[in-house]
């Protein structure tokens, strides 16, 4: 049995998942608090007992992709050896594909974690994550331009959306450029501080 690929993202009730002016310091952009996305993400930390479904959810995959944006503020030739925002332990525990224009050699990290850098684009990048999670789950982690590439390929088995209440104005909008298409809800949830969504995208 195959896996489903997962879409899983934070968004704010405007539908962005960054704000305006991403940079190295604040790679969420402005959201209204210290950088680093701390008001956009709070839900996970604020009260963990609360989320511990969805957390763990997030920790269930067994294969990443991500955009070289989400990976990293480098741009253009890998000029310099950026691992990610997560430190030497990154929090995936399992292979992460990062979508790139530049060739780059698979980077291994503790825990588990072995990023692999797919220039070839985003069909050969979920072929090579499918054969990597087997039977287990894919995720699409971010950010917007990558998940929404893959929702307007068709690619996409469920989206997963927690809603924050918090309007950031602009910044990086989920669902540009995605054509069309019908959601069917598979469940939510409110909780204190976020909403949690999951829709089965239609084929």
């Amino acid at each position: 049995m195959t896996g489903k690929v997962i879409c899983n993202i934070t968004v704010s009730a405007d539908g962005y998942v960054a704000g305006p002016g991403q940079s190295e310091e604040r790679p969420f952009g402005a959201d209204g608090g210290d950088g680093f996305g701390d008001r956009l993400h709070a839900w996970m930390f604020a009260d963990p007992e609360e989320n511990r479904a969805e957390v763990e959810e997030m920790a269930a995959y067994r294969a990443v992709i991500m955009g070289r944006n989400m990976f990293g503020p480098v741009r253009g030739a890998w000029d310099r050896q950026w691992n990610g925002w997560w430190g030497d332990d990154p929090v995936f525990h399992c292979p992460v594909f990062v979508l790139t224009h530049h060739k780059r050699e698979p980077q291994p990290m503790d825990g588990g974690t072995t990023y692999h850098f797919v220039s070839d684009g985003i069909e050969a990048a979920l072929v090579r994550a499918r054969e990597a999670a087997g039977d287990g789950d894919v995720a699409i982690l971010g950010g917007a331009d990558t998940i929404n590439q893959y929702l307007a390929a068709g690619l996409v088995d469920e989206l997963r959306l927690h809603i924050v209440p918090l309007i950031l104005g602009g910044g990086a909008r989920l669902f540009d450029g995605v054509p069309p298409s019908a959601l069917e809800q598979v469940k939510s949830r409110a909780a204190t501080a976020v909403t949690h969504l999951t829709y089965r995208v239609a084929s």
